[in-house]
C-alpha cells in the first residue's frame, strides 16, 4: 500500500534552502529508470509536469519543505510510464460498452451473447465490436444464421479480434446490398457458400461494404470513447499511446483536440492518421506544426496485407491448413510504394501494417527504393506488427534503420495455433523478438488494443516468457525468441518513445523529462518470468499528476 503524507519537520529540522523545492517526491522506491546513465535510484522529485531530480533517498530529501508531497512508495516498484506504441484508442474506448465476445469458447456461447445483447438495446441500432475468435471453439467460421433468429431488429456487424475479418447478420446484409449477385472485392473478400451466397463474414477490404452504411458516432459519442479509453489504459500503468488512425476524416484527430483545448486530456497522443490520406496531413502539419507534448501529429499508417487469424496476411508460400491460399495484398504494392514515397517526401513518418513475410518483403523493398533515391535522413520508419519475417529479411530491418513496432501479446495468443496454419519453419522467425534485437534493430511494444487487451504487463509477459495462453508451452513457444525482462520494458518506454522521435521528453525517467510514472506490487526483477502476469498497476501518473490509483 502507498502511505502519502505532508509532515512539516518529517526529516528532522528543515535545513536552510539550496535546492529548489518539489512539488511531490516519491520515496522508498526501487526506481528502474529506462536511463542507462542511471538506471537504479531509491527516490525522485517532480516539479510541475517535469521531473526535477532522480537519486538516492539522501539525495532527493533536499527537494522537500511543508508544502511538498511526499509519497512513500514502500519498497515497490516506480518506473517511467508505458508507452503502447500501437493502439486503435478511440475504437477501444467505444468497443467497452459494447457486446464482448473475446473469451466465447463455443458457436452457442457466441450467438447468446449477442442475442442478450441485443435484446438489451433499442431497436435500430447497430450492434459493432465484440471481438470475438474462431480459434477458440476450433476454428470453424461463424455464420449469419448463428445470430439471425436473435437480432432480427438490430443490424449487427462485430469484428474479429484482429479487425481484419467481421460476422454481419442478414438484416446488415440487406441495408447493405450485399447479396450473390455482389462482385467479388479486391484487397478483401465476401466469405460465400457453396451455392454462392455470402454467409456474413467479409475480410478486409470486403467489410467497406458494411462499414460504409454504419452511421458515424458523434461527437458525443466520441468523447465519451475518450474518456473510457483514456480510464482504462490508465489502470494498466500507460501514459502515452501511438493511436493508428481508423478514420480518414481526422476525426479522431479533432476528438483529441476538442479535449486539449479543455485541458481534458489524461494521456498523451500521437494521433497518427491513413496513409492515403497523406496530403491532408502534410497540409495540416505545414499550418499548425506537429503538436506538443500532450498531442503529437506527423505520422501516417497504411497497410500491406492482413492478418494470419484471418488468412488474409500476405506469404511467398501457401497457408499450410489451405494449399491454394498464400493471403493477398491489401493494396496494391504499386499504389503503396507511390503513397509511401509521397509521404516521405512530405516529412512525415510512415508506419506500415506488414504481417505475412511476403508483405515484409515487399515493405523492405520500398523503403530501400526510397532511401536510395531520396537519400538517408533520420526518419524513424517502422513496420507495424512484423509478425512473420522471413531469416533474409531480419537484418534489413537494422540495415535500413527501421523500427519493428510489435505487439508481444499476440505470440502468446496466435502460438496456440499458428503452426497449423504456417507450418514449423515459418514459426521459427515468428515474433522473432531475439533476432531483431540481435541484429541492432529497434523494438517498440504495444499492444494492437482493441485487437488484444491492453496490458503492458501482459506484453512483458508475453515477450519474457512465449507461454501460450493455452499453456500447452510451459517453456516458451520458439523459446529461441524470449527476450530479457530489461529489454521488454525498454521496447515499452524508451524504444517507444523513439519509434515517435520523443525519446529527448519521455520513456526514462531523468531530470528534464515529463513525469509520467507508474507504480507496480511488484518489483519484477525480484520474482520469477510466470509471475509477471499477476503484477498489478498501483498508481498512474501523467505530467505529475495522479490518473489512477488503487488506492
Amino acid at each position: 500500500m502507498l502511505l502519502i503524507w505532508v509532515i512539516p519537520g518529517a526529516f528532522g529540522e528543515t535545513p536552510k534552502r539550496s535546492l529548489p523545492v518539489a512539488d511531490t517526491v516519491f520515496i522508498k522506491a526501487r526506481i528502474w529508470t529506462a536511463d542507462p546513465h542511471n538506471p537504479h535510484a531509491q527516490a525522485l522529485a517532480i516539479k510541475g509536469e517535469e521531473i526535477m531530480a532522480v537519486g538516492s533517498e539522501t539525495e532527493i530529501t533536499g527537494y522537500i519543505d511543508d508544502s511538498t508531497e511526499v509519497i512513500n512508495v514502500a519498497g515497490n516498484m516506480l518506473l517511467p510510464g508505458f508507452i503502447d506504441s500501437h493502439v486503435h484508442f478511440l475504437i477501444g474506448g467505444m468497443g467497452l460498452s459494447s457486446v464482448q465476445l473475446r473469451d466465447a469458447k463455443t458457436p452457442q456461447e457466441f450467438s447468446h451473447r449477442i442475442g442478450d445483447f441485443a435484446a438489451s438495446q433499442p431497436g435500430g441500432k447497430w450492434i459493432l465490436n465484440g471481438e470475438w475468435d474462431h480459434e477458440n471453439w476450433g476454428g470453424e467460421l461463424p455464420g449469419k444464421e448463428w445470430i439471425d433468429e436473435l437480432t432480427p431488429k438490430n443490424p449487427v456487424f462485430v469484428m474479429r479480434l484482429d479487425g481484419h475479418m467481421a460476422l454481419a447478420n442478414s438484416l446488415a446484409l440487406e441495408l447493405a446490398g450485399v447479396d450473390s449477385d455482389t462482385p467479388d472485392v479486391e484487397g478483401g473478400e465476401i466469405v460465400r457458400d457453396s451455392e454462392g451466397n455470402p454467409t456474413g463474414v467479409l475480410k478486409d477490404n470486403a467489410m467497406n461494404l458494411i462499414q460504409s452504411i454504419i452511421p458515424e458516432p458523434d461527437e458525443a459519442q466520441l468523447d465519451a470513447a475518450l474518456q473510457a479509453a483514456s480510464e482504462h489504459v490508465a489502470s494498466y500503468g500507460i501514459t502515452s499511446v501511438h493511436d493508428m488512425g481508423d478514420w480518414q476524416s481526422m476525426r479522431s484527430l479533432r476528438t483529441y483536440q476538442r479535449a486539449h483545448e479543455k485541458g481534458q486530456l489524461r494521456t498523451r497522443i500521437y494521433a497518427v492518421e491513413p496513409l492515403e490520406t497523406w496530403q491532408k496531413v502534410a497540409n495540416y502539419v505545414a499550418e499548425h506544426g506537429r503538436g506538443d507534448e500532450w498531442l503529437k501529429v506527423g505520422g501516417v499508417k497504411g497497410f500491406m496485407d492482413g492478418s494470419l487469424g484471418s488468412h488474409t496476411a500476405a506469404f511467398y508460400e501457401p497457408y499450410t491448413d489451405t494449399p491454394d491460399d498464400s493471403g493477398f495484398f491489401i493494396n496494391p504494392p504499386e499504389q503503396m510504394e507511390e503513397w509511401i514515397t509521397a509521404a516521405d517526401r512530405a516529412g512525415l513518418q510512415l508506419m506500415v501494417h506488414a504481417i505475412g513475410d511476403r508483405a515484409i518483403g515487399r515493405l523492405l523493398d520500398i523503403y530501400a527504393g526510397i532511401e536510395e533515391v531520396q537519400g538517408g535522413v533520420d526518419r524513424r520508419w517502422r513496420i507495424e506488427h512484423a509478425q512473420h519475417i522471413e531469416p533474409e529479411d531480419i537484418i534489413r530491418f537494422s540495415e535500413l534503420d527501421v523500427i519493428a513496432s510489435m505487439q508481444p501479446y499476440h505470440a502468446i495468443d496466435d502460438g496456440r495455433w499458428a503452426e497449423r496454419v504456417i507450418g514449423a519453419e515459418r514459426a521459427q522467425t515468428t515474433y522473432a523478438f531475439r533476432a531483431l534485437l540481435d541484429s541492432n534493430t529497434q523494438l517498440a511494444f504495444g499492444s494492437d488494443w482493441f485487437v488484444a487487451p491492453v496490458s503492458p504487463i501482459m506484453g512483458i509477459y508475453a515477450a519474457v516468457t512465449r507461454r501460450t495462453l493455452d499453456d500447452n508451452n510451459p517453456q516458451g513457444w520458439v523459446p529461441e525468441q524470449k527476450i530479457s525482462l530489461e529489454q521488454a520494458l525498454i521496447a515499452y518506454t524508451r524504444g517507444a518513445a523513439y519509434a515517435s522521435a520523443e525519446e529527448k521528453i519521455k520513456g526514462s525517467l531523468a531530470p528534464g523529462k515529463l513525469a509520467d510514472l507508474v507504480i507496480l506490487d511488484q518489483d519484477l526483477f525480484s520474482i520469477e518470468a510466470e509471475q509477471i502476469a499477476d503484477v498489478q498497476v498501483q498508481r498512474t501518473i501523467v505530467g505529475g499528476r495522479t490518473v489512477f490509483s488503487r488506492d
